[in-house]
């Protein structure tokens, strides 16, 4: 479904990326990790269009989408989530995730009759119910989560770029957002790359992990493997991790 191919991304005379490589089957859960400053959400912003890679390629089902604007990426089926929540706060909460259905997969004009029943689809699947008319205001850190992940399924996606959905979160509110994101890939189809800090969570759910550090890649495999792996203890996990 999507390959980057020896992606480097320059910021003057830093280079936030080196010569990275990946390749994401259908219907997979690939875990990124790596510390911070370690080139992740630059991957991300690569892939979904908001920067340019310097060198190297991405090409999304088959079609090269290295220069395309993140506007027509998304239309072509990526979507993404971001760390920090930003909601339009004047909208509703109905209202910001019908917004985002206007601009998305499937081509065509979208009525505001399908639009809505998109929203109420992607929020009812993130666990949201609001009251027609609640504002975001009304959220605490755990439902501006899913608003932000029920934005980016109402673009109806084939490739979901989901960015530290855990932050902020208590142990309980981050089981069930891993819940829902194996729900994402199992019921919706939706391929998922999933950045995240929180380990013990994020291992049970990936199929494979890919680890950055300084732009570059330093591990990919099973996370069992990954977790084992000498290079990534020293540079990210600290200690080897214990997988039930």
């Amino acid at each position: 479904m999507l390959s980057v191919q020896n992606v480097s991304k320059a910021f003057g005379g830093f280079r936030a990326l080196s010569g990275v490589s990946l390749d994401v089957a259908k219907g997979e859960i690939l875990g990124l990790i790596g510390p911070n400053g370690s080139g992740k959400t630059t991957l991300f912003n690569c892939i979904a269009g908001a920067l340019t890679p310097s060198a190297g390629s991405i090409r999304f089902q088959n079609r090269d989408i290295t220069a395309l604007t993140p506007d027509r990426i998304c239309a072509l089926g990526v979507a993404r989530t971001f760390q920090i929540p930003r909601p339009f706060r004047k909208l509703s909460i109905l209202e910001n995730v019908t917004l985002a259905a206007y601009f998305g997969h499937g081509g065509g004009a979208v009525s505001e009759t399908d639009a809505r029943e998109r929203a109420r689809r992607a929020l009812d699947l993130v666990g949201l119910h609001p009251e027609p008319d609640a504002r975001p205001g009304l959220l605490g850190a755990a439902g501006l989560k899913k608003l932000e992940m029920a934005r980016a399924l109402a673009t109806n996606p084939t490739l979901l770029l989901a960015d530290e959905s855990l932050g902020g979160l208590d142990p309980d509110e981050m089981r069930q957002a891993a819940d829902t994101l194996q729900r994402i890939r199992t019921e919706m189809g939706i391929t998922i790359i999933w950045v995240e800090h929180i380990m013990a969570t994020l291992m049970r759910v990936v199929d494979r992990v890919m680890v950055l550090d300084h732009g570059e890649k330093i591990a990919e495999g099973r996370p069992r493997e990954v977790a084992e792996d000498p290079k990534v203890i020293e540079a990210y996990l600290g200690e080897k991790l214990v997988l039930a």
